[in-house]
């Protein structure tokens, strides 16, 4: 069987460690699937969902914030700010997020704001996509 070992970090937690059969993933640059004996690779995690399956063909989705992925000799590595399962998610402070971070997009702001308010918007969407699929 072809598989390889997962360790999904976030910064409060261990998210996943174990073998599994692949797991797909946001990059910068669209959607990545990673199987067994992929070559060795290091890119962005970008926002979004990322689906893993495990030995025996459970599928895991979760949301995760920004990171890194490295693929190394058969061992993923994927470091993300946060990772959360759906039935983790409170749906009203993820819809009042959403509210806040509109609002503040309407608001005149620096820069820096604006793309805080930006990734704050982007978090709490993607958090309620993944609650309205999954529940």
């Amino acid at each position: 069987m072809n598989t390889f070992y997962l360790k999904v970090i976030a910064s409060d937690k261990t998210f996943f460690s174990g073998r599994c059969k692949s797991l797909v993933v946001q990059t910068l640059d669209g959607e990545v699937g990673i199987l067994a004996h992929r070559e060795n690779v290091v890119t962005a995690v970008a926002m979004g969902e990322i689906r893993i399956t495990d030995l025996e063909d459970n599928v895991i989705t979760a949301v995760v914030g920004t990171g890194f992925l490295q693929v190394m000799n058969n061992r993923v590595t994927v470091l993300v700010d946060t990772a959360e399962l759906p039935e983790e998610i409170d749906i009203r402070r993820a819809q009042e997020a959403k509210e806040r971070a509109e609002e503040q997009m309407r608001q005149k702001q620096s820069i820096q704001e604006y793309h805080h308010s930006q990734a704050s918007l982007a978090r709490a969407m993607s958090r309620l996509k993944l609650t309205s699929k999954y529940n």
